[in-house]
């Protein structure tokens, strides 16, 4: 077996201290050791960051082509058609590229980083042609809602149907995009709907798909994308309980001007419960993508709200100390709890400890 040096460092670790434990002797230590190999280089890293490095610039080669006024002009003369021409052809082409990378997978699964820039390009293409076939039968009703929900289905299903995880992200986010379209169209292009404005809508919105990743479980169809759904469902979660601590469930800028600070206190100790409710969940069910979003919103908010209230009126050097002297209280009260347990579970594990019985 070939490790990462992050992972063969660890192994190694837990090795060495198994044989000076006793719990495996030096021989089997040896073997074990010799059992899997450090790899010198991560190129699966580089191979993932360069292909990314190549949809970035791809990004930004379509987008410089509108600043082109020689290949914009060409482009006006390829397309020159119907918008229902564009899109069945954009459509096919999209059918094709979404062949091709489904053909290469199968016959290289091992490219999974090239395989999947080729269904990215099936996206785009796919995209454009939604966007056109919205331009075709456009009555002017602005009710373009539509065309995101279309999308979220043909991504969803294309995603089921490929296995693809890329493509199942682009139909959450066209899903996301749909719900803020089409709650703002039903409410007339008003902030408010059903009580909520854009944010208080995002955070219920990401509730329900945080809450649906885990059913994602218990269906083997949809076990691949628990956990793309999960952190989607986190991260509109926790940024629109982010922008809600800031701007309250105001649906006008007015009426969020003339609100004072503590009239928004509460939505940011719920924003701050979020978060440590995420740690703790993280910590309990060793989940790291939990943790990590409970730690750095948790942090954002802490920062957020120092800027709000305290900025102008405490003392930085105080300010940062007493956040200091907080964070250690919390690390030495959770460094006392996994002292008592390590040293509970080192007892229990030792052979020759002694036992009420016994004594």
């Amino acid at each position: 077996m070939i490790f990462n040096k992050k992972e063969g460092k660890f192994l190694q670790g837990v090795i060495g201290q198994w044989a000076d434990d006793g719990t495996v002797t030096q021989e089997t230590a040896a073997l074990l050791q010799q059992s899997f190999s450090i790899r010198p280089f991560d190129w699966k890293k580089l191979a993932k960051y360069s292909f990314w490095a190549a949809i970035a610039c791809l990004i930004i080669t379509v987008g410089s082509i509108f600043n082109n006024k020689v290949l914009l002009e060409l482009l006006f003369k390829l397309f020159h058609m119907h918008d229902g021409v564009r899109c069945l052809s954009l459509a096919l082409l999209a059918a094709g590229v979404f062949r091709l990378g489904f053909s290469r997978r199968h016959k290289k699964p091992d490219r999974t980083f090239s395989n999947e820039a080729i269904f990215f390009l099936g996206v785009l293409l796919c995209a454009g042609a939604i966007t056109f076939l919205g331009k075709a039968l456009d009555t002017g009703s602005g009710h373009f809602s539509l065309l995101f929900l279309l999308a979220a289905l043909v991504y969803g299903g294309l995603g089921l149907a490929l296995s693809s995880k890329l493509i199942w992200v682009f139909s959450i986010l066209s899903l996301g995009a749909w719900f803020g379209a089409e709650s703002g169209y039903v409410s007339g292009r008003g902030m408010y709907w059903l009580g909520m404005n854009y944010p208080m809508r995002f955070v219920l919105f990401g509730a329900v798909l945080t809450s649906a990743s885990f059913g994602f479980k218990r269906i083997c169809r949809l076990a691949d994308f628990h956990h793309s759904t999960y952190v989607l469902g986190l991260l509109h979660l926790f940024i629109a309980l982010w922008i809600l601590s800031i701007f309250g469930n105001y649906g006008a800028m007015d009426s969020w001007y003339n609100a004072r600070q503590i009239e928004l206190l509460h939505w940011g100790l719920l924003f701050a419960l979020a978060a440590i409710a995420a740690i703790i969940y993280g910590l309990k069910h060793d989940d790291y993508t939990s943790r990590a979003f409970g730690i750095t919103f948790l942090l954002l908010n802490l920062y957020t709200k120092y800027f709000e209230f305290f900025w102008a009126a405490v003392d930085k050097t105080i300010f940062f100390l007493l956040l200091a002297i907080s964070f250690w209280l919390i690390g030495s009260h959770a460094e006392k709890i996994w002292n008592l347990e390590f040293l509970k579970r080192s007892q229990d594990n030792a052979p020759d400890s002694p036992t009420p019985d016994s004594q």
